[in-house]
C-alpha cells in the first residue's frame, strides 16, 4: 500500500483504518468519510469482533477477521473501550500509540464520581483522547492525555416531520436495567401529560416496570433506522430524559426530523437544544406542561421542529464532523499529536 498522503487542505489521503463497531450511530456517521474502514469480525467474539452487522454502511467499511490483520497494512488505530488497546496490540502485532498511530474516542460520561472519575488513558500521552460532547471532556480527568472535543456528525435523514399522532416518542436501550440513568423514572410523570412510545431494544415490558397502564408507555422495540425515523416523525414530541448519559445521538437525529424536543437539562443537553427548538429543563413538572402545550398546538410544533432541524444542521453537520476527523488524522500519521 502507498504511504499515507497529506492533501492541500491538510487531511490525510486515503488511510486504512482499524476500527470497532463499538456505538452504532456514531459509527454510522464515522465510515461516510474517504477511508477505508476495517472492522474486526469474528462471529465467536461477541462484542469485540462484531463486523458491521448487516449495517447500510459504504462499501468502504469492510469486515476482516483478527487473524488478518497481522499481515494487513494499517495507518491508524481508533479506539473506543480499554481492551481494544490490548486486542489492537494482540492482533496487529503492535502497540498502538508507539508503534502504530492511535486515537481513544470516549463516547460515555464519567462511569462513577462525576468530577473525580480518571480516564483510562489519563496517565498516557501517546494516544490522543477524543471527547463527542465540552460536558464530557470537563467532567473526565483526563490527566496528562491529550484532549479534544469533536461533535456528533448526522448523515440527513431529511425532513419527515408530520406530528398527525398526538403522542411523545423517546428513545431508550435497556431502559428497566439503566432505570435512574436513563431517566427511565421520568416516564411515569410524564405519561400523565401524553401517551409514550418507547423504542429501543428491552422496551418490551417497561409498562409494567414503571407501573403504568400499557396504553401510556408503549414499549415500541428495536426498528430498523429508517422505518424508526418514519415512526418517529409521525409523533407530535420527542422527548430526551437521560440523567447521566452524554448527549444522545437520537434527540440529534429527531432534530434533523424536525420534530420539536422536550428534553431534562442534564450533562450537555442545554448547549445543545436551543430555546426555539423545544422546553429544555431540570424540572419534570415543566417537561410535562412542555408536552402537554406541544400536543394542543401542532403548529407551534411544527415551528419548533423546523428550528430544531435548521438548529441540528448548523451545529451537528457530517461534512464538518467528518473535516474534523480528516485533520487529526492528517496530524496523527504526520506525527504533530
Amino acid at each position: 500500500m502507498e504511504a499515507p498522503t497529506i492533501t492541500s487542505n491538510g487531511a490525510a489521503g486515503p488511510l486504512n483504518v482499524l476500527v470497532w463497531h463499538a456505538h452504532s450511530p456514531w459509527m454510522t456517521a464515522f465510515v461516510q468519510g474517504g477511508h477505508r474502514y476495517l472492522v474486526p469480525y469474528d462471529a465467536r467474539r461477541g462484542e469485540w469482533a462484531r463486523g458491521r452487522c448487516g449495517r447500510p454502511w459504504p462499501a468502504n467499511a469492510v469486515d476482516i477477521a483478527p487473524a488478518d490483520l497481522v499481515d494487513t497494512d494499517i495507518d491508524l488505530v481508533v479506539l473506543q473501550r480499554p481492551r481494544e488497546i490490548d486486542l489492537a496490540h494482540e492482533w496487529l502485532g503492535r502497540a498502538p500509540g508507539i508503534d502504530v498511530p492511535a486515537v481513544y474516542v470516549e463516547h460515555n460520561t464519567p462511569h462513577q464520581h462525576a468530577a473525580l472519575t480518571r480516564h483510562p488513558l489519563a496517565g498516557r500521552s501517546d494516544i490522543p483522547l477524543v471527547h463527542v460532547t465540552q460536558f464530557n471532556r470537563l467532567m473526565w480527568d483526563n490527566g496528562r492525555c491529550p484532549s479534544m472535543v469533536i461533535r456528533y456528525g448526522i448523515p440527513d435523514p431529511g425532513q419527515r416531520y408530520t406530528g398527525e399522532l398526538p403522542r411523545a416518542a423517546t428513545i431508550i436501550h435497556d431502559p428497566v436495567r439503566r432505570c435512574r440513568i436513563t431517566g427511565t423514572d421520568l416516564l411515569a410523570p410524564l405519561s400523565e401529560a401524553a401517551p409514550i412510545d418507547v423504542y429501543g431494544a428491552g422496551t418490551e415490558r417497561l409498562a409494567d416496570a414503571l407501573h403504568r397502564p400499557p396504553d401510556r408507555i408503549v414499549g415500541a422495540g428495536d426498528l430498523e433506522q429508517d422505518l424508526l425515523y418514519e415512526e418517529l416523525a409521525r409523533r407530535r414530541v420527542f422527548l430526551h430524559v437521560p440523567r447521566w448519559t452524554s448527549l444522545g445521538m437520537s434527540v440529534l437525529e429527531a432534530m434533523y426530523l424536525g420534530m420539536p424536543i422536550v428534553a431534562l437539562g442534564t450533562t450537555e443537553v442545554s448547549a445543545s437544544i436551543p430555546a426555539e427548538a423545544g422546553v429544555v429543563s431540570t424540572e419534570p413538572e415543566i417537561l410535562a406542561e412542555a408536552v402537554r402545550q406541544f400536543l394542543h398546538e401542532p403548529m407551534f410544533a411544527e415551528l419548533a421542529g423546523k428550528s430544531a432541524r435548521q438548529w441540528a444542521q448548523a451545529n451537528f453537520g457530517l461534512a464538518e464532523f467528518l473535516r474534523e476527523w480528516d485533520r487529526l488524522f492528517a496530524d496523527l500519521v504526520a506525527g504533530r499529536r
